[in-house]
């Protein structure tokens, strides 16, 4: 089939006529999106109708529904994943819709070979495939001879540091709000409610009551823990580092920096250049 004037070669290993789709599948969401435009040059994909799942407990019917609004042909999705268990049954249900709906879906899980990303990393292989992703997508916007370091605020948090040249160098993770959170609920009688941390202001300190109390503890201790680390990051960089910034907890911690870069779907963005090679494979 050729294609219309003005789009985009396909990847090496798809055809012209497959959708690419691409997931990333962390311990609390399941992020889908298409991908509308590959990446040429220096840029990022361009994705489309983002859809969330829950990791744990997602529909059938829902997945179902997205997937023929969206490819309706033949696709290909792109699978990226920090929760296997959640991966697998991803993967089995878009294999059962294949085969019932005698349809063309094929998958791949990706790896860091995938990427376009130098790792200087002794076991590469052992590093989560969301923190690569968000790192090879965050060489693509840093400025150029300038290292960066990534945040990306999810359930778990991840600092990330990426050379002036753009080699991955590791980082460090520690546990998100949910998880602080959870830690406190699961040690004492009070469960703390934190869903308005997400978008706003810690409480002042002190607090006056004990879920008060928590929230101002969980809100600066989160936002102070993300700071510092970036601080050690940019220290060890010893250079004036760019600070590119993901995950949904990400509005809770970004005025702590000035001049960061936000990317709502970094992670995903990343998984979007690993299409050439990946399908490929």
């Amino acid at each position: 089939m050729s294609q219309p004037p003005g789009a985009s070669p396909p990847a090496a290993g798809l055809a012209a006529v497959d959708t690419v789709l691409l997931a990333d599948v962390g311990n609390s969401r399941i992020k889908l999106a298409v991908m509308k435009e590959p990446a040429t040059g220096g840029t990022l994909p361009l994705l489309a109708r983002r859809m969330d799942l829950a990791s744990r407990s997602f529909h059938p019917v829902n997945l179902d529904e997205w997937l023929r609004a969206v490819a309706p042909g033949p696709a290909v999705v792109l699978v990226a994943s920090v929760h296997d268990v959640a991966a697998t049954r991803l993967e089995a249900m878009i294999a059962e819709l294949a085969a019932t709906q005698h349809r063309t879906l094929r998958q791949r899980r990706i790896r860091p070979d995938d990427l376009p990303l130098q790792i200087d990393l002794p076991q590469p292989e052992k590093v989560g495939i969301d923190r690569l992703a968000a790192a090879a997508a965050a060489n693509r916007l840093r400025s150029p001879g300038r290292p960066a370091v990534v945040v990306d605020c999810g359930t778990a948090v991840t600092v990330d540091l990426l050379s002036e040249k753009g080699v991955y160098l590791g980082g460090a993770i520690l546990p998100g709000a949910p998880l602080m959170a959870k830690a406190l609920a699961d040690g004492t009688s009070k469960l703390p409610q934190i869903a308005a941390l997400e978008r706003g202001m810690p409480p002042a300190m002190p607090g006056t009551a004990t879920a008060e109390a928590i929230a101002v503890g969980i809100g600066w201790g989160f936002r102070g823990a993300v700071s510092r680390l970036v601080a050690e990051g940019r220290r060890a960089l010893k250079g004036d580092a760019e600070v590119v910034l993901t995950g949904g907890w990400r509005s809770a911690v970004r005025e702590e920096f000035l001049g960061v870069k936000e990317m709502p779907d970094l992670v995903l963005e990343g998984v979007g250049l690993a299409v050439e090679k990946a399908v490929a494979r």
